[in-house]
């Protein structure tokens, strides 16, 4: 409540997913499922420094070392190749 409060007093329309229906935002909840069992549950943190660290690494895999499904299963490096 204290988050819809304040964002009103801002001018910023938030908009909810109804309960029980994650499909309403079905790209985000696929993001952050991967978040989850690909970076938060395997690892312990020391500090909020290396977390920080930690996520900007996994990200950086993800975008562009992990194959891709939509680019035929490759990863973004090598697609860039084939495109030079």
């Amino acid at each position: 409540m204290a988050f819809r409060t304040w964002a009103e007093d801002r001018g910023i329309h938030v908009m909810f997913i109804q309960p029980g229906k994650p499909t309403q935002n079905a790209y985000v909840e696929r993001f952050n499922r991967t978040v989850r069992h690909e970076w938060l549950d395997l690892h312990l943190f020391d500090s909020i420094e290396h977390a920080q660290a930690t996520a900007t690494q996994w990200l950086w895999q993800y975008n562009n070392e992990r194959p891709n499904t939509a680019i035929g299963g490759i990863t973004p490096k090598q697609k860039l190749a084939k495109a030079a």
